[in-house]
């Protein structure tokens, strides 16, 4: 088995190639801006180490590994158009870059060139991971339109929160281990079980996020800390807080939830003090370790060895203790 930073650097080195200059330039341009925009790379690191974890040569699962890379930044530059968001890891968006109608192109290109990837293996796998893939972008897409309901709506539950964000996020994250179990030639049970593990661990992974993104070291998180605040996202704490408080306290969490204010730093604080006197961001910290201990108890599952599934353990272990 590889180090993180091993498929990194080969992943890294793989996507310099790809990302080379086409014509028209007003297209390709603005993919490979966002394609070198960095980011953590965790998709396609999950599909190389779980190609090697089932005994394959994880460079023959690059393609791959580049689809889901390509779809998950294709999915960025349509969410940025419609979040209206201004900059991505600290750049501009590629609409405000270039232009609306430029992104919208470019992102249709790219979900095109992910499909496309596919054709580098042979008949029976093509199918296998564009079947996957298909059932997956549908899934993020019908995550990112219960987003977008949840804006205007004051009464979302927890299940549904949960779903949504295993839409959005968890199913890819799966979809990147089990493509790794394709392109290796697991067994059905070993592919599923691998998927399993990664769409728990992406649950995890997000909740993790909404916590960082409120109790973050600014230094650290890579983010505003306190975006989800002044956006007036109903996330796991908000919700969490919502159901804890005193009718008179949720009242006043609801009205801050309502409005964009001058003093962002006074909002951000007033409703962490929520988060945290209502049991809240205690509650969220034990849900991630509960999304975390159901992925890690999947591995049992799995026909491979305990070293291997230690490995894998660790992986999970990192993702939730990170900073960023």
């Amino acid at each position: 088995m590889q180090t993180t930073t091993t498929y990194q650097k080969e992943f890294i080195t793989y996507l310099e190639a790809f990302s080379k200059e086409r014509e028209p330039k007003n297209l390709y341009e603005p993919i490979n801006y966002i394609l070198k925009l960095g980011g953590k790379r965790l998709r396609p690191v999950l599909t190389l180490m779980s190609a090697e974890i089932f005994n394959c040569d994880y460079k023959k699962a690059l393609d791959a590994a580049l689809s889901i890379e390509v779809f998950h930044n294709f999915s960025l530059i349509h969410d940025d158009i419609m979040d209206d968001a201004p900059i991505r890891r600290g750049k501009p968006t590629v609409h405000e870059k270039w232009d609306l109608n430029t992104g919208i192109l470019s992102g249709d290109a790219m979900l095109i060139m992910a499909y496309r990837l596919f054709e580098n293996y042979d008949p029976e796998t093509f199918q296998a991971l564009a079947k996957l893939f298909s059932k997956t972008a549908l899934e993020v897409c019908e995550g990112q339109q219960y987003d977008v309901d949840f804006e205007i709506r004051d009464d979302v539950t927890i299940p549904e929160y949960l779903k949504m964000i295993e839409y959005k996020t968890a199913v890819l994250v799966g979809a990147a281990m089990k493509m790794g179990a394709i392109i290796a030639k697991a067994s059905e049970k070993d592919q599923n079980s691998i998927y399993e593990f990664g769409r728990l661990l992406g649950i995890a992974f997000q909740l993790q996020d909404d916590y960082l993104d409120a109790f973050g070291d600014p230094e650290t998180f890579g983010k505003q800390v306190g975006g989800d605040i002044i956006e007036n996202k109903k996330t796991y704490l908000y919700l969490k807080a919502n159901a804890f408080l005193s009718a008179s306290e949720s009242i006043q969490l609801q009205q801050l939830y309502s409005v964009n204010l001058d003093d962002n730093e006074e909002k951000i604080n007033t409703v962490k003090a929520f988060f945290i006197s209502s049991g809240s961001a205690e509650t969220t910290k034990k849900e991630i370790a509960n999304y975390t201990s159901k992925a890690f108890s999947v591995l049992n599952a799995l026909s491979i060895s305990d070293e291997k599934k230690t490995l894998l353990q660790q992986f999970g272990n990192t993702l939730m203790t990170r900073k960023v």
